[in-house]
């Protein structure tokens, strides 16, 4: 950046909201992904006025302005790859207000998931998108990439609770959108059309978010299966009986040889998938679900069936989920997280294709997920150094994407396209359905400032 804008954003920032020096700027030039862009700049701006005058100064100029949050994507959504200024919203961390009679609340993109849930429940409400990054990633982020999470099988995902943003168009322009109602329909809309835009569309400065009552109580469950396709089977007879869980996880073999070594729990031998159950709701209605959640997996075959007695062991059960991805390098040193989304009745299908795929390629590729919607993570694990691996698992990738869309899925449920699925959009949208998000895009950004590079090649 020349001169000129570096003045021009002190101006507008003051000295200690811009970072310059490559030692301070390089702290945000990666996310979880093995990728790593240095931005030019960095900057914290403190509401919405300065995040329009940025975006003014950036039309003017030319330099590109990539909105972050907490670096926790997985598709490099956030990353500087045009070099430019990452606007950093770390200050827009407020909790504005919980209106317990109207069930709403209105947050800044970047109050941490986990800390807006323990506020609204301290007052009797819940908010149900449960990401496993739930600890460090923010409302913005989980707005942005449109997140699903852990319950998303009866809740549904961060959509289904955003009724309002208010939002600094690329052009500088603020627009606020939504309603505060249960119902409004008055012109396009434009807050669903911003969720999920990955920081392409505009730049969040507050959400306005449906919120539920808090259920009387929670019950979580393990049961262990011998196959894969046991369990998915289980899944499906279940959902088909009437028995909707709050959460239905999957792990796969690959998964529980890693947990045998992390966790002090007791897996069984022979054990090859694990189901973790929680169902949630006033209490007589929860015992009586967890009894016949019991009954269908003993009668689908599971070798054990453990339900949690007390609040800790049912969190140990939940942390067991939630670090499961950060274990998996005994399988290979780098790894390509993906979270394909099929029919949940075809996931024991698909697991004999991941199988397959392993062998074809020479890659371990552990699968974990949300087996009560079908989205799982497969987790493509190699080793850059070694000769011919790279290019493996990058076939694998597109291997994996073929065989999920020919089975009516989804490349991403809930990661998003950002930089790393880019090149395997055409696989799912026709070029009439690309064509019409560029001219979105060109609409809404027409100098192509606002994190350029994302979603579209």
């Amino acid at each position: 950046m020349d001169g000129y804008t570096l003045q021009a954003l002190y101006q507008i920032l003051g000295p200690k909201h811009l970072l310059t020096r490559p030692d301070e700027t390089e702290k945000f030039a990666s996310d979880a992904t093995d990728l790593k862009f240095v931005p030019e700049a960095v900057a914290f701006p403190g509401n919405a006025e300065e995040v329009s005058r940025i975006l003014l100064l950036a039309n003017e100029v030319g330099f590109p302005v990539i909105p972050r949050g907490a670096g926790s994507g997985k598709t490099g959504g956030a990353l500087p790859v045009e070099g430019g200024l990452v606007l950093a919203m770390d200050r827009f961390n407020r909790i504005l207000r919980i209106d317990r009679d109207n069930l709403i609340a209105e947050v800044e993109p970047g109050v941490v998931t986990a800390r807006f849930q323990e506020e609204v429940e301290k007052v009797g409400l819940f908010y149900p998108p449960d990401p496993a990054s739930f600890r460090v990633s923010t409302i913005g982020g989980n707005v942005a990439t449109c997140a699903g999470g852990l319950r998303a099988v009866k809740y549904g995902v961060t959509r289904d609770y955003v009724i309002g943003l208010s939002m600094v168009l690329p052009t500088g322009e603020m627009l606020r959108t939504g309603v505060e109602t249960p119902k409004g329909v008055v012109g396009y809309d434009l807050t669903r059309l911003v969720v999920g835009s990955e920081g392409t569309l505009a730049v969040i400065t507050s959400i306005t978010l449906r919120l539920l009552p808090k259920p009387e109580m929670k019950k979580s469950m393990l049961a262990f299966f011998d196959r894969a396709s046991t369990a998915v089977r289980t899944v499906s007879e279940m959902i088909r009986s009437g028995i909707l869980p709050a959460t239905l996880e999957f792990m796969d073999r690959l998964c529980l040889d890693c947990m045998r070594n992390q966790t002090r729990h007791f897996i069984p031998p022979g054990a090859e998938a694990l189901l973790l159950i929680e169902v949630d709701g006033d209490r007589s209605s929860v015992e009586m679900e967890a009894e016949r959640i019991r009954r269908a997996c003993q009668g689908g075959g599971c070798l054990d069936f453990r339900a949690a007695t007390r609040g800790e062991e049912a969190e140990e059960f939940w942390e067991i989920r939630r670090e499961i991805s950060e274990t998996l390098f005994v399988y290979g040193p780098h790894k390509i997280s993906e979270d394909v989304v099929v029919p949940r009745s075809r996931i024991a299908e698909f697991i004999d294709i991941l199988r397959g795929l392993e062998t074809r390629y020479r890659l371990s590729m552990p699968t974990f997920g949300h087996a009560g919607d079908g989205n799982l993570h497969v987790n493509i694990m190699y080793d850059k150094d070694k000769e011919g691996e790279s290019e493996r698992a990058e076939l694998a990738v597109k291997d994996l994407f073929r065989h999920t869309l020919k089975m009516g899925g989804t490349i991403s449920g809930e990661h998003g396209i950002g930089l790393t699925k880019a090149p395997y959009l055409g696989m799912e949208l026709s070029k009439t359905a690309i064509d019409l998000m560029l001219r979105v895009k060109k609409a809404f950004d027409p100098k192509g400032i606002l994190n350029p590079g994302k979603i579209f090649t």
